[in-house]
């Protein structure tokens, strides 16, 4: 069977959305790329400013190469303004694969009965807790299935129980959240546990696509779904990420349905989403969608850059679905966090073997970068990244309004450099091999001289250096 958007029938209940797509459309189809406008854009981007729908429309019709490299390199600009050289590191978790939706895309999907479905215990969510921190994770992203079992308490529940979890010097700072969209009142119980992003993807932002891949349970309603990151801003979560599966539909469009996402929450709560997330469709337990809205390499990196100059403040997440190849070349261009280490099977990270054959009947999709931590670690430190685990900002407050308050030019060289640093000593000290340790260290001098010829006192961060190695940890600023 095969997606016919003009012959798709849209929900019985009226839409209560921002998302208008006959005005994205009409966007798309009149916006002129001529060299002069696509230039003024990225110099407005280079400002700092965030890019409207129209704009927006002219970077993604700019079909002419030399065009398109002066988006990227405008990206690759800007994202070194605002966020400098560091990348920060994280983990999935999954908690529980129940599900009661049936998405064709997903191999957790009701109807797949050949998916392995599993909860995590109490107990097997302490040793996959305390697995990640062995290899130096401070920062999960905790996933669940949409089903009864997972509850707001339930979700609040698991959140408490990983902050609670220290093994060695090990302990996670930062637990973020992918499932399920919720009530008011039940985001406002998953606040208290302490959660750091709420993340909800729309998958796709076309309703008549939206319709056709979602065949049963909560998710077939798309206002819904679309809306659920305004429930959490009512009830006081000011840090929301985003996402769209690209893939299920025109990926033009998709990229503009974020930019209208962002605007809308930045229109109403003053404050944007943290992160924006573009997962491609990999291959998944029963996939029975077409390539029809096939995404390649070029036109991905192509994205990333236009979304980067579009939301400037706004982190951008790469995940291990892509191949290390794609994730080297893509996070030159606005990429500002990565997973690393990553599994997906439910309970997997507790495994001894390190290279086991992916079982995609036991998690939800297959990734394509299956290089441990430390590895990824080592390369981001070849290619002159600081791989970081700061949580400072979230810690300290400085999330919502207040971060866009802070976020000027000196942000970066006065809290994000520092507590990268001192993340990476913690990384270097604690976990990594002899050989990382010398390369990291020499990393870290390097950083040191750039910020006191950037004018950047770096006495205290010196102190906090050497408290680091004497077996202090999480020293920030």
């Amino acid at each position: 069977m095969k997606f016919n958007p003009e012959k798709c029938s849209l929900p019985d209940r009226p839409m209560e959305v921002f998302i208008d797509p006959d005005e994205i459309r009409e966007h798309l189809r009149t916006a002129k790329a001529d060299k002069h406008a696509v230039r003024d854009i990225i110099q407005k981007s280079l400002n700092k400013e965030r890019l409207n729908l129209r704009e927006t429309a002219i970077l993604l019709n700019a079909d002419d190469p030399d065009l398109i490299a002066e988006i990227k390199e405008g990206a690759r600009e800007l994202k070194k303004r605002i966020y400098g050289n560091r990348i920060v590191l994280f983990a999935p978790l999954y908690i529980g694969n129940r599900c009661i939706n049936n998405c064709l895309y997903c191999g957790f999907r009701v109807s797949n009965k050949e998916s392995k479905r599993h909860t995590l215990s109490d107990e097997e969510i302490i040793k996959q807790v305390e697995a990640l921190e062995d290899n130096g994770q401070k920062r999960l992203i905790l996933v669940y299935g949409e089903h009864p079992d997972y509850s707001a308490e339930y979700i609040a529940h698991t959140v408490r129980l990983v902050y609670s979890i220290r093994k060695g010097n090990g302990e996670i700072r930062r637990v973020n959240i992918n499932a399920a969209p919720l009530e008011i009142d039940d985001f406002r119980t998953v606040k208290k546990a302490g959660i750091g992003t709420y993340q909800i993807f729309q998958e796709t932002y076309n309703p008549e696509a939206y319709s056709w891949y979602h065949k049963g349970g909560k998710k077939m309603d798309y206002s819904w779904r679309l809306t659920s990151l305004d429930r959490a801003q009512e009830a006081g979560i000011d840090d929301v990420g985003i996402g769209a599966l690209l893939g299920l539909y025109d990926w033009r469009f998709e990229v503009m349905g974020l930019v209208r996402h962002t605007n809308h929450l930045e229109a109403v709560y003053n404050v944007g989403p943290h992160t924006i997330s573009f997962p491609r469709i990999k291959r998944a337990s029963g996939l029975t969608i077409t390539d029809k809205y096939f995404v390649t390499d070029e036109d991905f990196i192509r994205l990333v850059a236009i979304l980067r100059l579009a939301v400037p403040y706004t982190g951008m997440i790469l995940t291990a679905r892509e191949s290390p190849r794609v994730r080297d070349e893509v996070i030159k261009y606005g990429i500002s966090q990565i997973d690393g280490g990553t599994k997906l099977e439910i309970g997997a990270y507790a495994k001894k073997s390190l290279n086991e054959k992916q079982d995609l009947n036991a998690e939800q999709f297959e990734i394509e970068d299956s290089r441990s931590l430390e590895e990824i670690i080592d390369e981001l430190t070849d290619m002159g990244f600081i791989p970081s685990f700061c949580t400072s900002c979230y810690r300290k407050g400085r999330t919502g309004e207040h971060f866009m308050e802070f976020s000027v030019p000196g942000f970066i060289k006065r809290f994000c450099t520092p507590n990268a640093l001192l993340t990476y000593a913690e990384y270097l000290c604690d976990y990594a091999s002899p050989q990382l340790q010398e390369k990291g260290w020499k990393k870290i001098d390097e950083e040191l001289k750039a910020l006191e010829q950037d004018g950047y006192n770096t006495q205290n961060l010196i102190s906090r250096l050497e408290r680091v190695k004497l077996g202090e940890r999480d020293l920030h600023l």
